[in-house]
């Protein structure tokens, strides 16, 4: 979406309303709020928690990534992973670049991929050459990575925040680079990395990214592998080995890839796939987004639906309420923290004029819902899964049986389970924490595929 944000941003019901007492008293529950999530998170100072509603007129800071991000009007004749355009890009851990850095060299990369429905579209990410190099057995590996859900603004783009460390705009529009400790880590020991913005993200225009769509992750991430392989002055070599890596939406891409990789990019030596926290059913997922701190991601689903299934679009808006309607629009202008804050805790039903368990019960949507559903195709090369048994926002079982069916279908599967007892659901401490926690555990699991280490698959065991 474009960052351009109204000259007054609207209170829940539509109204603009920014200076009355109940937008004065919204506004100090919010910074309340976001100064809770943030502290979880150990990520920022009270210092950066502004007014969100105090801005006149907001507009994201970086217009000057537009001219790389707008993709060619027709796209240039090519394969799904044939590189469209590239150019380098800084990479920073945080703002100022001075404390600590990448051992490695970023390429910003725009390469052609598929959509949901199999249509050719540009898909933009970063490549990092490793300044190291590789300790292990054979060529250098490379790593195709999927992250987790930073927004839905085209600002909140991983390629973009390698280039921050910290996207700050828009009042409150606030977002980290929240796995950019694995990426160094993993650069660091040798491995080249791949971070794909995935499809409709980044990219300058009206799209909405294509979120949580099995087919489009899936294609996103094999295609950036293709291109990575692809690039030029690299010390990739073209047949070299290649493992996913994806947490919570990016489990499902990186899970995803594992499945599409046999009949779309076969060509691709594919020798492990990891996932944390992975969404395996769409479905399942939904009642754990309601009253959570994120619920915001309610937006990003509708908006994923409509961006890959556009004839659903007048359906969706039917069901939303006003308020739901105008949560449908802002969510799609800002990133996850703003989203967080702007919408925490509120319960589903409140936007939408039916009964929100009936909607995704009946068709059409409930068989959009289920065709994201991970687990019906053999994946290629051995799978290793991540998750909190009590995780309160996407649920275990769900990944757990994914893990039975592929089982079922002869593959090559180990699901470790991390047993951290709840603590504050609602902020999401059992989805976010057990990936740091288990992740030293996930890389050598990783180094070993590239090794040729035999695997300790435990079906028997699930």
């Amino acid at each position: 979406m474009r960052s351009e944000v109204p000259p007054v941003i609207a209170t829940f019901d539509g109204s603009s309303g920014a200076g009355t007492p109940f937008h004065r008293r919204h506004r100090r529950r919010r910074a309340g709020v976001a100064r809770l999530a943030l502290a979880t998170a150990a990520a920022l100072t009270a210092t950066l928690v502004a007014p969100v509603w105090s801005v006149p007129h907001a507009r994201a800071d970086d217009r000057m990534y537009e001219a790389f991000y707008t993709p060619p009007e027709p796209l240039p004749a090519g394969a799904p992973g044939d590189l469209i355009r590239t150019e380098p890009s800084r990479l920073a851990l945080e703002p100022s670049g001075q404390l600590g850095s990448y051992v490695g060299t970023g390429t910003r990369i725009m390469y052609r991929s598929s959509d949901a429905q199999g249509n050719p579209v540009a898909v933009t990410g970063t490549y990092i050459e490793p300044d190291v190099p590789w300790p292990g057995n054979g060529p250098r590996p490379l790593l195709a990575y999927a992250t987790g859900p930073y927004g839905v603004g085209e600002q909140c783009a991983p390629s973009r925040l390698f280039n921050q460390g910290i996207h700050f705009s828009q009042g409150f529009d606030l977002m980290f680079n929240m796995e950019e400790g694995f990426i160094a880590t993993l650069l660091a020991r040798g491995f080249a990395i791949v971070v794909t913005d995935g499809v409709g993200m980044g990219v300058h225009g009206p799209q909405s990214p294509q979120w949580l769509n099995r087919v489009a992750s899936g294609t996103a991430l094999l295609d950036a592998a293709r291109a990575a392989q692809r690039l030029p002055d690299t010390s990739l070599k073209p047949d070299g080995p290649v493992a996913f890596w994806g947490y919570a939406s990016g489990g499902q891409a990186s899970l995803s890839a594992a499945e599409q990789a046999a009949t779309y990019a076969p060509e691709l030596r594919v020798v492990g796939t990891f996932a944390d926290a992975p969404v395996t059913d769409v479905a399942e997922a939904i009642p754990g987004i309601d009253g959570n701190f994120f619920a915001v991601l309610a937006g990003y689903l509708l908006r994923g639906i409509i961006a890959a299934y556009p004839q659903t679009e007048q359906a969706v808006r039917d069901t939303l309420t006003p308020r739901g309607l105008q949560m449908l629009d802002w969510s799609g202008r800002t990133c996850l923290l703003q989203g967080g804050v702007d919408y925490a805790f509120r319960h589903l039903q409140f936007w939408f004029n039916t009964d929100l368990t009936a909607l995704v019960s009946n068709d059409p949507f409930k068989s959009l819902l289920a065709a994201q559903r991970v687990g019906n195709l053999t994946p290629t090369g051995p799978v290793y899964i991540t998750h909190n048994r009590w995780d309160p926002l996407v649920p275990y079982q769900p990944a757990r049986q994914t893990a039975l069916d592929w089982c079922a279908r002869g593959a090559d599967v180990q699901l470790w389970t991390n047993e951290q007892p709840p603590l504050l659901n609602k902020l999401d401490i059992n989805n976010l924490l057990p990936l740091y926690v288990d992740g030293e555990r996930s890389i050598q699991w990783l180094a070993d595929r590239f090794n040729g280490v035999p695997t300790t698959p435990n079906c028997g065991q699930l």
